[in-house]
C-alpha cells in the first residue's frame, strides 16, 4: 500500500500529513510535558526539529498537490489550518486527500 502512495503526489501528501498529525500529538502530548512537567527539554528539541521538518514537507506537498488538481483557494488553505490543529491533519486525510 505504501509503494502505490509513494507513486503520487497527493499519496505522498497523506503519508507525510500522517506523520505530521502523530509528530504534532507527540510534540504537544509528550514533549511538552516532560519538558515543563519532568524538566528534560531535550524531547522538545528532538520532536520539534522532526516535527518542523515535517510541517515543512508538508507544506511543500500541498502546494503541489493543490496546484496539480486545481484545489480552490478555500480548500487548500483549510488543508493548510488543518496542520494547525491537533488531529487536524487526520480530518483532512478522511476529507479532502483521499481523492
Amino acid at each position: 500500500m505504501i509503494s502505490t502512495l509513494i507513486k503520487s503526489a497527493l499519496g505522498r501528501l497523506r503519508i507525510v500529513a500522517f506523520l505530521e498529525g502523530v509528530s504534532y500529538l507527540i510534540l504537544l502530548g509528550i514533549a511538552m510535558p516532560l519538558k515543563y512537567i519532568v524538566g528534560i527539554p531535550q524531547a522538545v528539541r528532538v520532536v520539534g526539529m522532526a516535527h518542523g521538518v515535517l510541517f515543512v514537507l508538508f507544506v511543500i506537498l500541498l502546494i503541489q498537490v493543490a496546484t496539480e488538481r486545481s484545489w480552490t483557494f478555500k480548500k487548500s488553505f483549510l488543508s493548510f489550518l488543518s496542520s494547525l490543529v491537533p488531529f487536524g491533519t487526520f480530518y483532512a486525510d478522511a476529507k479532502w486527500f483521499r481523492s
